[in-house]
């Protein structure tokens, strides 16, 4: 199923006031004539009254002569005329008469084959209508000559008839000209009263999950959308509430767990060396890793505001220290390895602690139990992590970093170390890299911005 490309607001407003524009014009018109008629400034006597009447009205009988249809029009004609006259002839010599000519117009009656058309008027020099008009016409029965008085009145619905020529050369041409300006006037007009909805949507881009409070103006919001941006600034409000929920939730849990595994711990110190006492300390690690998680997820709420330099050598060296006892007990060897004395970088000492902590802590659960781990430091700021374990399947590699997501699901752990780490780099600007371990297993590369590459950013 294709979703549909959604409308631009703008060009639909665009049309819309067009097609507006265009009915009020012809409206307008409309009504600038009827109000003409109505008072009287458009006469009502209309010279070619009884002519249109006359044309619609003519057609053939069988034999050919010339005959008058009873239409509507003719009857109201004759009705309203009571001395109609009119001569009807063509060039094949049939002809149609009716009423009596008046006597002013008797000698133009024998010069008919000699006249086109004509305007017989009352008197030299009259502005009124003529008393009389001479014209060849084309009708159903063809071409002929009418000679009528021009008594009769303006029909509305003939005048409507004329509306489409009406329209097309006196609506249309303005319709077009007030088109074109509203095409391009029209968008800098929407564009201006919609300016707030463009702020707004700028600020909707900065909502984050490590940005909360963030609100969306209403300043220059167009009244309709104001609800719109409301709605969503209560909703973000709510999300907001909830997730500081969340994150009580999680760090009153982890500080209530690392009470008792924190006995457990001293409880499991105190017993004679044994492989259980073995197993059992590492299974205690593992719970104290989950509540050193849980805290980690609280920890990177941390704003990068607050980072400060700290030396990537001191960190990686205390991890290693921490974690020798765990990693000796498991069966490997430690070892580390820094390229230089001191390399540092702006970050959370804590922070960054606890993602070497996890990979570390991730060597141990998967390098097999053999070989050896290497915790190396090297310029510009890096930190690896290697193992001589199985390795990572190259179609496993980004998903590991999902949370809640095990290589292998009879694994102990909960799924979170490595999506940690990855937040964690993300927080300070950096990235974490699997690579294939030489000979053999995974290599994690920690790549954090170095100083004047932050300075840049």
């Amino acid at each position: 199923m294709t979703l549909r490309r959604p409308r631009s607001l703008k060009w639909s407003l665009v049309l819309r006031i067009a097609l507006l524009q265009c009915a009020m014009l012809t409206l307008i018109i409309l009504g600038i004539i009827g109000a003409l008629l109505a008072t009287g400034l458009i006469p009502h006597d209309y010279e070619d009254a009884s002519l249109d009447v006359l044309v619609d009205a003519i057609a053939r009988d069988a034999k050919g002569d010339l005959i008058l249809k009873e239409t509507p029009d003719l009857i109201t004609l004759r009705s309203n005329v009571p001395d109609l006259w009119f001569i009807i002839r063509d060039k094949q010599g049939h002809r149609l008469q009716e009423g009596t000519v008046p006597a002013a117009f008797q000698p133009f009656v024998g010069l008919l084959d000699n006249i086109s058309d004509a305007r017989i008027d009352h008197a030299i020099g009259d502005a009124a209508p003529p008393a009389a008009k001479i014209r060849w016409s084309d009708t159903a029965a063809g071409s002929v000559q009418i000679m009528t008085g021009t008594k009769g009145g303006l029909s509305l619905l003939r005048l409507l008839m004329e509306a489409p020529q009406l329209f097309l050369w006196g609506i249309l041409p303005l319709a077009g000209l007030m088109g074109l300006a509203t095409l391009f006037a029209t968008p800098w007009v929407v564009r201006g009263a919609l300016s707030g909805l463009g702020h707004a949507a700028t600020e909707a881009e900065r909502i984050d999950i490590d940005k909360r409070g963030v609100r969306l103006p209403l300043k220059d919001v167009p009244r309709e959308v104001t609800p719109l941006v409301k709605a969503v600034n209560a909703a973000l409000e709510r999300l907001d509430r909830g997730y500081e929920r969340h994150k009580r939730f999680l760090t009153d849990a982890a500080h209530e767990l690392r009470t008792p595994v924190a006995i457990l711990n001293t409880r499991l110190a105190s017993l004679p060396p044994m492989p259980e006492r073995a197993r059992l300390l590492q299974d205690a690690a593992r719970l104290s890793t989950l509540a050193d998680q849980l805290l980690d997820l609280q920890r990177l709420d941390r704003q990068a505001e607050h980072f400060k330099p700290v030396d990537l050598v001191v960190i990686a060296r205390n991890v290693v220290v921490d974690l020798a006892p765990m990693a000796f007990s498991a069966g490997y060897e430690m070892s580390f390895e820094p390229a230089a004395k001191s390399v540092f970088v702006t970050g959370d000492r804590t922070a960054i602690e606890r993602a070497v902590t996890n990979l570390v802590q991730n060597a141990i659960e998967h390098g097999g139990n053999t070989g050896k781990i290497t915790v190396s430091v090297t310029a510009p700021a890096v930190i690896e992590v290697l193992d001589e374990g199985d390795g990572v399947p190259l179609g496993e590699r980004e998903r590991i970093f999902e949370p809640f997501y095990r290589l292998h699901p009879r694994d102990h752990g909960a799924g979170l170390g490595l999506n940690l780490v990855q937040e964690m780099m993300q927080l300070h600007g950096g990235r974490i890299e699997i690579l294939q371990g030489d000979p053999s297993g995974a290599r994690f590369r920690m790549t954090f911005p170095t100083a004047s590459a932050a300075a840049e950013d």
